[in-house]
């Protein structure tokens, strides 16, 4: 049988794929600068005879690899996330996200000769800021794939879910400097404006669904106490369950700066500082395909959590374009949240390698399926059809 052969092409293999996986862990990259994962990965592609290409979407970390069969089929998509976090490395295990999906794809190709069809392997970089997959949905690259997978590595095993929709505002005030001791009434505190900004956010909260979150910082504001800050800065991110209903609510909260800007005499100038995120619309046909090679692969069906909200991730733009599932995949013996030391620690362990393996084979075999199992497509393509409507 194809499938047991792309498993056991994993097994085989799973020395290379798990020095790839530790490699990029011990070698951090933060978004768009992740060239050393990025040059190792696609070493990989072509070295299974995929054609690649780097520089996808005008990213410079970013790249696609192509192992086509030239016979009529689906064309399936593995998605590679490989940036780290700042200061902390690889503590959302994009170290193991990037050479699951890539041993997937190695995998699905060792039989697609016979299956017919196309497996595309992505390199989407900087998911944790501006990430790549909003480019790729933007520019058109997931038109003609017929699916889109991976998965992340977490605490527990979990379904495909939602994420909420994002938007990233960037608020600049500008006032006037004075000495504010000698002669404050010279001055416009553009700090008054950032500052009135919080307060006016926290009271349209007592007016939002359940759903929203607004939550911000203080990026600039000021350089000495005795000086009326003359420039200041606020960063937020506005959260709605859909992106139908974000930009509502990121009218509200610019308005909320334009309030305060009014009421001090700044200046406001509006910009994003990332990319904006749509939420995942899980295809649910193809998350239950995914979940049963999991549980045919030895996990239990009873420890499977339902699928969940996890904040925002790029992979909502790409579900509203093609497909898609991102459901998450659980490291043993690491109950940590990701974004901690503790859980960069276990995706660089042995535990951290079952996983990778674990999760390479079942994305492989969820390929597979799709390749072969025609009516299964055909329901995967009805259901994303009418989310669409």
């Amino acid at each position: 049988m194809s499938k047991e052969r792309i498993i056991d092409f994993i097994e085989e293999n799973k020395d290379e794929f798990i020095r790839l996986s530790r490699r990029i862990w011990e070698n951090p990259e933060l978004g768009h600068q992740e060239f050393k994962a990025c040059e190792w990965l696609t070493t990989e592609l072509k070295k299974h005879d995929f054609e690649v290409e780097i520089g996808t979407g005008g990213l410079a970390t970013g790249f696609h690899g192509v192992y086509d069969s030239k016979l009529p089929g689906p064309t399936v998509a593995y998605l590679c996330e490989y940036d780290a976090l700042p200061g902390i490395g690889h503590a959302c295990g994009h170290n193991l996200i990037g050479v699951m999906s890539l041993a997937a794809g190695i995998g699905v190709s060792k039989v697609i000769k016979e299956t017919g069809g196309k497996v595309i392997v992505f390199g989407t970089p900087a998911e944790e800021t501006s990430g790549g997959k909003v480019t790729y949905a933007e520019q058109g690259l997931f038109d003609t794939v017929d699916v889109a997978l991976m998965v992340h590595p977490s605490q527990n095993y979990e379904k495909s879910g939602t994420s909420k929709a994002m938007e990233a505002i960037q608020f600049d005030f500008y006032g006037k400097a004075a000495h504010a001791a000698s002669h404050p009434e010279d001055g416009v505190n553009a700090l008054d404006a950032v500052i009135q900004t919080f307060n006016n956010i926290n009271a349209l909260r007592q007016h939002t669904t359940d759903d929203v979150r607004i939550h911000g910082i203080i990026s600039e504001g000021g350089k000495a106490p005795n000086i009326i800050v003359d420039r200041a800065q606020a960063q937020f991110y506005v959260r709605t369950k859909q992106t139908e209903t974000l930009e509502q609510m990121v009218e509200k909260v610019i308005n909320c700066a334009k309030g305060a800007a009014l009421a001090t005499g700044c200046r406001l100038e509006l910009s994003k500082h990332e990319f904006g995120y749509a939420n995942l619309i899980t295809n649910e046909t193809l998350s239950s395909v995914y979940n049963d090679n999991l549980i045919q692969l030895g996990v239990k069906e009873e420890e499977i959590k339902s699928g969940l909200s996890h904040g925002s991730n790029d992979m909502g733009n790409v579900s509203h374009k093609v497909p898609a599932i991102h459901p998450y995949i659980k490291v043993p013996n690491a109950p940590f949240p990701v974004h901690t030391t503790e859980f960069r620690d276990a995706v660089g362990s042995e535990d951290g390698m079952k996983t990778l393996i674990l999760g390479a084979k079942t994305l492989a075999a969820t390929g597979y399926d799709i390749l072969t199992q025609k009516e299964t497509l055909k329901n995967i393509k009805e259901e994303f059809e009418n989310n669409q409507r």
